[in-house]
């Protein structure tokens, strides 16, 4: 319990140093984009390579993809739902932001330090679902209810994914993986030195990018769309954690997976589409708040 606790005090240290840094304008907001890429197309695939390059896959590690995939799809409808009265910009701009996980920035630097590269693994395969949603659904939804004029097909939403590089780096290491094809002993090592760099880097790209500030009109929507995602979420993983006879591993992955922060990738998706880029952003960050108290408390009371 200690250890649980001790990992959460360090990293609201370093969340906290992130966001004093940018209220004294020794780092502004802006610098938070090429930080944001320097642990998405470096750090972060260096993590997966390291995590998965020799990871025997079994069915509670294909079955957390399942749930990543059809949980996010099933919330994609309930957001649809929830949200059908709204203006239809309203509309997209929440139901987007229903499915979908910030695992890369949030959970990662948690697990890491909590579980290891074990903790990896099988976050790591919920995450191979969930790309799915943040890449594909998540996309679908914003620009079908969006005046823009970016075309919805299938070769749009491909390219999305095969952008991701932390996705592609997954497809491809599990695929080395099952193969048995050993990677090169220098380059799992030099992946190991630059991932040991993820967890603060995320940590402190979030305290840069916490904002709270939002429209009062918006209050109600926002208390509306937290009880659709976090009560969801709660009721559906605790049901899995009781019913689903696998590893405690497993079961901490999905009771506490589904309980993440809304993803990242609505911001951009949202400066693309011309919805409310500043509500957006509010939310995102107040989610990063809940689920991190949240997942303080599973720690704490559950595990």
């Amino acid at each position: 319990m200690a250890s649980f606790n001790q990992q959460f005090l360090y990293s609201i240290i370093i969340i906290s140093l992130g966001y004093l840094l940018k209220r004294t304008n020794f780092i502004k907001e802006r610098d938070g984009e090429g930080l944001s890429r320097i642990i998405f197309n470096l750090t972060l695939p260096a993590l997966i390579i390291v995590s998965f390059h020799d990871v025997t896959l079994d069915a509670s590690l294909i079955l957390l993809v399942v749930i990543g995939l059809v949980y996010g799809l099933i919330m994609g409808a309930v957001g649809i739902f929830i949200f059908r009265k709204q203006e239809q910009k309203t509309k997209g701009m929440l139901t987007m932001m229903v499915p979908g996980f910030n695992i890369g920035l949030f959970a990662y630097p948690l697990v890491e330090g909590i579980w290891g590269s074990k903790g990896i693994q099988y976050f790591g395969m919920f995450d191979m679902g969930n790309a799915f949603i943040v890449f594909g659904l998540i996309y679908v939804i914003g620009a079908y209810y969006s005046d823009s004029s970016t075309p919805l097909n299938i070769r749009t939403i491909t390219r999305q994914m095969t952008q991701s590089l932390p996705f592609m780096t997954f497809i491809v290491t599990i695929f080395i993986s099952l193969a048995s094809i050993p990677l090169p002993k220098a380059l799992v090592e030099t992946a190991n030195i630059i991932s040991v760099a993820n967890m603060p880097l995320s940590l402190l790209l979030l305290g840069i990018y916490l904002n709270f500030t939002f429209e009062r009109g918006y209050l109600k929507l926002i208390m509306q769309y937290m009880a659709v995602r976090y009560l969801t979420g709660i009721v559906v993983g605790l049901a899995l954690f009781i019913l689903l006879p696998f590893n405690n591993m497993f079961k901490y992955t999905v009771l506490i997976g589904l309980i993440l922060p809304s993803s990242m990738s609505a911001l951009p998706y949202a400066v693309e589409f011309n919805y409310d880029r500043r509500f957006v952003g509010t939310v995102t960050n107040m989610t990063i708040i809940i689920s991190f108290l949240l997942m303080w408390l599973i720690a704490n009371f559950v595990i």
